[in-house]
């Protein structure tokens, strides 16, 4: 028969693994497992499991085992002249998984992962030129076969499909693919896409900035994560947002839910497909779990490697019970338990035939808990005491995450004292929301100020103009008209409708017009300087907090104040504040990243889109990133700060509060802090954390309303 790349990706994208199942069939060593792993539909797995320090010394044999044995396989069957079509999808299936693993055990010896086993550098590239010859090798039978490598071209489609998919094509992946897909040689295909990937992941910023130990990364989204693992990448930071939009990014993402929702659900929970709107926080959570779990898979290497400290997956409560401790703590160990059923059998096949092994199955997972509530602090401290590490979230001042953070720190502390190893936990700091907050209160305020002073027909003159020049349609025009004043103020200097630049042309024209802000160049001046000022606002914050938790001058006296409070030695206090690290997020420009670099105790988590920004800057002249080491220590420009300190709620996002002063003083800090920061009981009312917690909620209501829609639906195809 004759074969085409459409008829190839057809019969490999069809193709189902196999289920993994316990007990684990007989295997006879490590490369026999490798094999029937991969060849049962579960390459990364199996290109994961040498990612062991068991294996140090013994990589290169295991990996020639390897190639000799799946050598014989491609040379002993043959699709040219085979008639029985099922004969031939089984050659297909066989051969792109095995080029898929070859592949994927590359990707992981150039990787960082390579480097955290500790394998040398010798048996690194022996391993790793004995796979390019073998893929060369099977290319060249390929051609012999049937004119092209066909196989192997639509595995290498679809492995960068996987980084063209990330952010629709917006993103740092995206771009490497394509320029990947630049240096491929259709007569050199294997070894040509190994060089371009080789040289796009080893000499790129963030893989540079993890040898030389400047930060560590995190990801804001759930796709793409094997390729950010390579470039060192620790963990996975969602929120309910970015977990539906998996689902919304890559589609078969919902398909592959309905089949499971059919092979599985419907037995363990009929229930559901019964009374579907009964249950739906529970469906959300299933479907959220199920669209996270590749991702929990992709880091278990590096969480098993750094002993329970990175290759962490957030996993965000549903906000709606954020603020109930005790409905918070249940769903979080219902959701760790249901986990950890799918990550012991993951782990049996993962850490087969490795002897060194303490503990299969524990999640590495961090839950998502809204700092916008008082109740957050005793959800951090029981979750952390449970051995469940926490992403404090929906935060943004000193007062929210030093206070959040001393009591994960607490319930770490506990945890130990009853023989349980913490897992790593993450203090966000979520500065570029922040941003936009003081960006939309500080545009109303200066729109509403100069408005105020103005006669109604000349107001509604400015208001109509600007509304219409930021693209608002007659209809919302018209509803905004409705409104109040300050209303409808607020309304046009929201982000989503004027963005995140005050010198919109709109924006100015609306001041000039005013008279009260002097001429255009006046405006411009202005505005410009708030600009500059906002942009510098998150990592104000970031600063501050790392200074008061982290600077070694302060992290003694914490670690001092631990092990009296909490009842252990140092160095267990020593040990655990290791295990929290302040977690920049929410970017919006790539100094929010370069400013906030710390060897220690910090985690930069980035947007795709902006990780391309990061990227794209660091490849601009003169650009050194030797000059942003420790740059977390760097002073910003003060007198951007003394400006800053007239927007109250920046005070309230900077200086401490009363309970944080407190706190303080037990501990021994007598650094001044100021005392006007956000008070626990004002979280909630908070601006950012109203806005914040607002658009989560929405985000779940939606995901929460699709998943529910999936199982109706499928109820009706099985007449339940």
């Amino acid at each position: 028969m004759e074969l085409t790349l459409d008829y190839i990706k057809k019969v490999i994208s069809e193709a189902k693994a196999e289920k993994l199942t316990l007990p684990i069939p007989p295997r006879v060593d490590h490369a026999d497992h490798i094999i029937a792993t991969a060849l049962a539909g579960h390459t990364k797995l199996a290109a994961d499991h040498i990612l062991h320090r068991e294996l140090i010394g013994k990589l290169y044999g295991t990996i020639g085992s390897v190639i000799r044995r799946l050598n014989l396989m491609f040379n002993s069957s043959k699709i040219a002249g085979e008639k029985s079509e099922e004969k031939v999808k089984d050659i297909i299936i066989k051969r792109a998984r095995a080029y898929d693993l070859l592949l994927e055990i590359a990707w992981n010896l150039i990787g960082i992962e390579s480097k955290r086993v500790g394998f040398s550098e010798y048996e690194v590239k022996e391993s790793f030129n004995a796979i390019v010859n073998a893929l060369k090798s099977w290319e060249e039978l390929e051609k012999k076969e049937y004119g092209k490598p066909l196989i192997l071209r639509a595995v290498i489609d679809e492995q960068l499909h996987s980084m063209k998919v990330v952010n629709k094509g917006n993103s740092m992946l995206a771009y490497i693919a394509s320029e990947v897909e630049k240096k491929l040689d259709e007569n050199n295909l294997a070894e040509s896409y190994v060089n371009a990937m080789t040289k796009q992941l080893t000499e790129n910023f963030y893989y540079i900035a993890t040898l030389k130990g400047l930060c560590k990364f995190g990801n804001d989204y759930a796709l793409g994560l094997r390729w950010l693992r390579h470039l060192g990448y620790v963990q996975v930071s969602t929120n309910p947002a970015l977990a539906a939009r998996a689902y919304y990014d890559d589609p078969r993402l919902w398909e592959r839910f309905k089949e499971y929702a059919k092979d599985v659900l419907v037995k363990e929970h009929p229930e559901w497909f019964k009374e579907p709107d009964k249950y739906a926080d529970d469906i959300t959570m299933e479907a959220t779990r199920f669209g996270l779990l590749e991702n929990f898979f992709v880091f278990r290497p590096i969480f098993h490697l750094s002993n329970y400290h990175d290759g962490m997956i957030s996993y965000q409560l549903n906000p709606l019970i954020a603020h109930d401790v005790e409905k918070s703590v249940n769903a979080a160990i219902t959701f760790c338990t249901r986990l950890e059923n799918d990550l012991k059998v993951y782990d049996e096949y993962l850490l087969w035939g490795y002897k060194e092994v303490i503990e299969k199955g524990r999640p590495n997972i961090v839950i998502k808990v809204a700092a916008a509530y008082p109740a957050a602090l005793e959800i951090a401290e029981r979750l952390n005491e449970l051995g469940i590490g926490q992403n404090i979230t929906v935060s943004y001042t000193v007062a929210q995450e030093v206070l959040i953070g001393i009591a994960a720190l607490k319930g770490m502390a506990k945890a130990l004292k009853k023989g349980i190893i913490p897992t790593q936990t993450y203090d966000t700091n979520m500065g570029g929301r922040l941003e936009d907050h003081l960006r939309e209160t500080i545009a109303a305020e200066l729109l509403l100020k100069g408005l105020e002073k103005l006669d109604e027909p000349r107001r509604e003159e400015i208001l109509d103009e600007l509304a219409k020049g930021l693209g608002l349609p007659d209809e919302k025009i018209a509803e905004l008209k409705k409104m109040s004043l300050k209303e409808r103020v607020e309304a046009l200097t929201a982000r989503k409708v004027l963005g995140r630049n005050l010198l919109r042309e709109e924006f100015v024209n609306a001041l000039v017009k005013t008279n009260v802000y002097g001429d255009r160049e006046a405006v411009v001046k202005m505005l410009s300087q708030i600009q500059y000022d906002l942009a510098l606002s998150g990592t104000f914050v970031a600063q501050r907090v790392y200074e008061i938790l982290f600077a070694p001058w302060n992290k003694e006296k914490w670690i001092e104040f631990l092990a009296k409070e909490v009842g252990i030695t140092k160095e267990q206090a020593k040990f655990i504040i290791d295990r929290l690290d302040l977690l920049p997020a929410s970017k919006r420009k790539p100094i929010d990243t370069l400013y906030t670099f710390a060897s220690r105790n910090m985690t930069n988590t980035e947007f795709p889109n902006h990780q391309l920004n990061v990227f794209k800057e660091a490849m601009k002249e003169g650009f050194n990133l030797e000059d942003y080491r420790e740059s977390i220590f760097q002073k910003l420009d003060p007198e951007a700060l003394e400006r800053l300190m007239k927007y109250e709620d920046f005070v309230k996002a900077y200086e401490a509060s009363p309970e944080v002063n407190e706190l303080l003083r037990k501990v021994g800090i007598k650094e001044n802090y100021g005392n006007r920061g956000i008070k626990i009981k004002e979280w909630p009312n908070y601006g950012p954390c109203v806005k914040t917690m607002k658009e989560f909620t929405n985000a779940y209501l939606q995901f929460r309303e699709k998943v529910i829609a999936l199982i109706k639906e499928t109820a009706k195809e099985l007449n339940i």
